[in-house]
């Protein structure tokens, strides 16, 4: 026993004596290191941190610097050179003397290639997976934050982040990572949420496809991303301060993450509507009405404010306004390129003018008396404030017009003053209105006059057609033309869901409003308001009018292809360009047409060989690709396509088209 006890004592005094503790500045990097590609800034740091926190774990391996036989009292470091970075690191950054001991391991007796070597290649390292579960469990156990994780291993805190959320992946998807079942990409695709259920049942639905977007898009189907037009309006803060939860993923560009709770988010969104929209009866409306969604079925008329004008007082504070905000912002790009002072004086001038612009124009208080408005969500995720909406019923009734003028006395009636004189019957005769017979045969031939002279003045008839179109889309019902044309306009938001709220759409609404706002308040102004335009405006108007009525839908009980044949012409006489407001989605076009139709798209798109490699994928997989693969190509699936004429053919139209603008002109004045 006494023995066994001395052989220890006396290997562990070998040891003990081949432990020593060299000054730094007396440690030198040795040509024997066989790692010639020098260690990378991120690792010395981590190095350095480590060492901070944790002090020296392993030694640095050294052999005497020698000069012919005699040591020269530095040393040489075989293995850790890694280390000896590290500590110059901290001796720059002022945390230890240049002189600070260094326990190292003093080797005499091996070969130091061979230990330098050695060092690097006999050991494995961990797996990644290994480590994202300590990260996790630093946090979870010891609850260190990211920065107090990241200080103590040198690495940046989102990068600690990162490894985090991965260590807190569902065990049994850490099992498969760790079989290589799947990629780091794949895992770190799932740690989009914390649901460990949700994880397991979404990877086991994947098919054989199970690209890292594919899983994201599947784990966050029933959420709201962030740029949604809810999720802007109603702002990340305000959602999570009334219980909601955002998913976020640290992996990719999430542009803010997922809304967890799409029913929570719709509340908030109709309530702060409906604050908006009482709001809004301060101003004297009778009602408001807010939804998330604009009503385009309205089928009430809209009035728009009147011109005003301004009083002198206003318009000279709107010059003086406008002069200082020129020369202010005189020289800058932008508000953003000046000083903080000159920039808020800007500001509080434009303010102003603003101000001073909108008193350029009022409601009537008549309209506001009986009028309302609509609140809605705009696609952007900007609030839209419609006002000037008058319903049927509230919308002045027309007098009845006094028939028992133009009634006859029933047969046996008795008639007074039967003894007038000849004389009297005679001014009694001359009184009674004439017969509905001869009415019509007088206003016949009166109709037929104006129709010979209309058509012989292209420039009023232009505006009797306008007038026409006008009173049909602007005023609805309350106004007449004598000309038999209807406006009808087919309400398409039935046929294609949020189409309203298309970037054409939306344009459409704003073209509307521009006319509706110049337009007079009454039917029975229309003409000569029409009249006093110049031919360019009419033209417009009518250009408006004309494409309200426009119907190129093809309704699967319409046997008849006329009216979509014409729409095709009218689509390559405009030179009509569906890409600069329709593009295919999953949603739009490919989720709604089969695999096969999904590979010929992207195969006109991209390539045969790209439609090949996503042919296996489930139909919704095999979307989403198509969808990706697609965008930006500028690929319209046939129906539409718009082919244009030759040149020599457009050309050959052209003169024609002049020849009407010329003559419209012409009669126009």
């Amino acid at each position: 026993m006494t023995d066994t006890i001395e052989i220890v004592t006396t290997e562990q005094a070998e040891q003990d004596s081949r432990v020593i503790h060299v000054p730094l500045n007396k440690l030198k990097k040795s040509s024997n290191n066989a790692r010639k590609v020098p260690h990378s800034e991120a690792t010395i740091e981590a190095l350095a941190a480590s060492i901070a926190h944790k002090g020296l774990i392993q030694n640095l391996v050294v052999e005497p610097e020698m000069k012919g036989d005699r040591p020269t009292g530095a040393y040489l470091v075989t293995a850790g050179e890694g280390r000896r970075l590290a500590y110059l690191l901290r001796a720059k950054r002022k945390e230890i003397r240049k002189n600070h001991l260094v326990r190292c391991w003093l080797d005499t007796e091996n070969d130091p290639s061979e230990v330098s070597l050695d060092e690097n290649v006999t050991r494995e390292n961990m797996h990644p997976a290994d480590q994202f579960e300590r990260f996790h469990e630093l946090s979870r156990d010891k609850g260190w934050g990211a920065e107090e994780i990241g200080a103590r291993f040198g690495v940046s805190p989102e990068i600690v982040k990162r490894r985090m959320r991965l260590g807190a992946v569902s065990g049994k998807l850490m099992g498969i990572y760790r079989q290589d079942g799947i990629t780091l990409d794949q895992l770190a695709a799932f740690a989009i949420t914390d649901d460990h259920a949700r994880q397991e049942q979404v990877f086991d639905n994947l098919s054989w496809n199970k690209e890292p977007w594919i899983i994201r898009r599947d784990l966050t189907a029933s959420n709201v991303p962030a740029d949604d037009r809810r999720a802007v309006f109603i702002g990340a803060d305000a959602y999570v301060e009334a219980g909601g939860t955002i998913i976020r993923d640290l992996f990719t560009e999430d542009d803010g993450g997922f809304f967890e709770d799409a029913g929570l988010l719709d509340m908030l969104v109709i309530e702060k509507l409906r604050e908006i929209a009482s709001g809004t009866l301060a101003e004297g409306w009778k009602w408001a009405e807010a939804s998330i969604d604009f009503p385009h079925g309205h089928g009430m008329r809209r009035h728009y404010p009147q011109p005003i004008t301004l009083s002198d007082e206003d318009e000279a504070r709107f010059s003086e306004a406008a002069e200082a905000h020129d020369a202010l912002i005189e020289g800058y790009d932008s508000y953003d390129d000046m000083p903080d002072e000159v920039a808020a004086k800007a500001q509080a001038l434009s303010d102003e003018i603003d101000a001073i612009s909108a008193k350029r124009s009022a409601y009537d208080p008549a309209i506001i008396a009986r009028g309302g408005v609509f609140v809605s969500l705009g696609s952007d995720g900007n609030v839209k404030i419609e006002r000037g909406y008058v319903r049927a019923e509230d919308e002045p009734q027309p007098e009845a017009e006094d028939e028992s003028d133009g009634i006859e006395p029933e047969a046996g009636e008795a008639v007074e003053n039967e003894d007038a004189d000849e004389e009297d019957v005679e001014d009694a005769d001359a009184a009674k209105p004439i017969s509905d017979t001869l009415i019509r045969d007088l206003t016949a031939h009166r109709a037929m006059a104006l129709r010979l002279g209309l058509g012989e003045q292209p420039g009023m008839a232009m505006i009797a057609l306008t007038h026409a179109l006008v009173v049909d889309l602007f005023y609805r019902g309350f106004g007449k033309s004598c000309l038999e044309i209807t406006a009808k306009s087919e309400e398409l938001g039935s046929h294609a869901e949020g189409i309203a709220d298309s970037k054409a759409g939306e344009a459409l609404v704003a073209r509307h409003d521009q006319w509706g706002a110049q337009l007079p308040t009454e039917a029975a102004d229309l003409w000569p308001f029409l009249a006093g335009l110049d031919a360019d405006s009419r033209t417009e108007l009518l250009a408006h009018c004309a494409s309200l009525t426009v119907n190129a839908v093809k309704v699967p009980w319409e046997r008849s292809t006329g009216r979509i044949e014409a729409a095709d012409k009218l689509g390559r006489a405009v030179s009509l360009d569906m890409t600069a407001t329709w593009e295919p989605t999953a949603r739009s076009y490919f989720g709604r047409v089969t695999k096969a139709q999904i590979a010929q798209a992207v195969s006109e798109a991209v390539t045969p060989e790209a439609a090949e490699r996503i042919a296996p994928m489930k139909k919704a997989d095999m979307a989403e690709a198509a969808e990706q693969l697609v965008a930006g190509t500028g690929w319209l699936p046939a129906l539409l396509r718009t082919i244009l004429p030759e040149p020599e053919d457009h050309e050959a139209e052209r003169p024609e088209v002049m020849e009407m603008e010329d003559a419209y002109s012409i009669a126009a004045e």
